[in-house]
């Protein structure tokens, strides 16, 4: 699962989330430091409002919960979803002996990015081409 800190960076650096069913999110309010939530169309169900996303609680153990605005959560993508996100500039992922390199092309050019872990990887790799793109 990626890091909170590259999460954290991927939101900072204006990638938006449109929360969907089996989308995994940390909230960042005091008490809440070690739950990892999912998003599922029986428990945490994404609302639209005119005021913005918030995600219902329906019936679950989280008893305190009723609603949380979209700006309190984080978003854990998924590896899939990080893959979406480098849409063409996706070349490959490779195993290293210390982690995962992902290969990726930005404003032209061939480069990587290696981090211990794949979802990682696919993150920063995100964030050098947002970057780029600014």
């Amino acid at each position: 699962m990626i890091s909170r800190s590259i999460a954290l960076e991927l939101q900072q650096s204006g990638v938006r989330w449109s929360p969907a069913s089996g989308d995994a999110f940390v909230i960042n309010r005091e008490g809440f430091e070690g739950d990892v939530f999912v998003v599922s169309d029986m428990t945490i169900e994404s609302h639209e409002f005119e005021t913005g996303t918030i995600l219902g609680f329906n019936g679950t153990t989280e008893w305190a919960l009723d609603s949380v605005a979209l700006e309190q959560a984080l978003w854990l993508p998924h590896e899939h979803q990080l893959r979406e996100l480098l849409r063409g500039a996706f070349r490959s992922l490779t195993r290293t002996g210390s982690g995962f390199r992902v290969e990726f092309v930005v404003a032209g050019r061939d480069t990587f990015v290696e981090e211990a872990d794949a979802s990682d990887a696919y993150a920063t790799a995100v964030l050098a081409l947002v970057r780029a793109a600014v």
